[in-house]
């Protein structure tokens, strides 16, 4: 039998079920573990991605249909009525979950890739490139990142493509700060300056040797990143310089709708209505951070006292 036949024989691919269904149900096992505010996180968490990927088939409506009466009434037509053009509130909200979440999504993976991948080529090389990063970093963080971002979006658009890139350039010094701080500790072991002996790229110590051992931190710093950029996407689109109409937007719609907040002795329904996007905002902000910090809980190795 050949070394390919032996590869994968059927002891192999046993083995390797085994690991699979090992590795599940260890992490069964954690999350039944979780507490309550941990689960809460994940259901909120789960619900939430599950509207964003299905809001075509969720939404009764168009995105930016329009009907005949503004600022309609709860109804059964219109859930939660209309704004104040009469597109339907209800079909917005949903539409603005996939808008919101997605752009924060990819935001969030791109300035991790940016931030972590300068933060861990500084980290190894040293010298002059870590000290010109550093300080560039330093300089960037100097200025108020909502600001910087106004001023970025007024001089290249409020287009999809401009606010994804200025938004990850800006969080990227932050997700630099943290990576660099956490690798500087790793970058001095033994096992990767054997790599470095050995003539292993820099390319192949990062992925190899470093950062498998800096993921947890890294890991719970994307959960508050993406906290910090999804507020930030809906802040420039409270703003009227993120998502443009006739997209959905949760922190457009908060601004589109904030007029109706006076009428609120007269109907008290017509006065929540601005306050379902907010609210929207608010409960994935909450959850997210409910999980990252039982995450962080439980990689730090602290044992829970009764």
């Amino acid at each position: 039998m050949n070394n390919a036949d032996e590869s994968y024989s059927p002891l192999n691919e046993s083995a390797t079920r085994i690991t699979r269904r090992t590795r599940a149900q260890k992490i069964w096992l954690g999350l039944k573990k979780a507490p309550l505010s941990a689960w809460f996180g994940l259901i909120v968490i789960i619900a939430y991605l599950l509207v964003a990927l299905f809001a075509q088939l969720l939404a009764p409506y168009g995105e930016a249909q329009i009907f005949p009466e503004p600022y309609a009434q709860w109804s059964a037509e219109h859930i939660f009525g209309t704004d104040q053009i009469g597109r339907d509130v209800y079909t917005r909200l949903i539409y603005g979950a996939q808008n919101t979440i997605g752009i924060a999504l990819v935001t969030t993976f791109l300035s991790f890739l940016i931030g972590g991948g300068l933060a861990l080529a500084a980290t190894i090389t040293r010298g002059w490139t870590d000290q010109i990063l550093s300080r560039t970093v330093d300089a960037l963080m100097a200025i108020p990142s909502l600001i910087f971002a106004l001023m970025l979006l007024s001089m290249f658009g409020s287009s999809i493509t401009s606010l994804i890139i200025i938004i990850a350039v800006l969080d990227s010094t932050r997700v630099f700060r943290l990576t660099r701080s956490v690798a500087i500790n790793v970058v001095v072991m033994d096992y990767v300056e054997a790599a470095r002996l050995r003539g292993e790229g820099i390319g192949w110590i990062m992925r190899k040797e470093i950062l498998p051992n800096i993921m947890p931190p890294l890991v719970a710093e994307f959960g508050l990143r993406f906290c910090f950029v999804f507020l930030t996407v809906a802040a420039l689109s409270f703003l009227g310089v993120g998502i443009q109409p006739p997209a959905a937007d949760w922190g457009s719609m908060v601004r589109e709708n904030a007029s109706l907040i006076q009428f609120a002795r007269y109907d008290i329904k017509a006065a929540i209505t601005p306050l379902l996007p907010a609210a929207a905002i608010a409960l994935l902000t909450v959850a997210v951070n409910f999980v990252v910090d039982w995450f962080l809980h439980k990689t730090s190795g602290l044992r829970d006292e009764f």
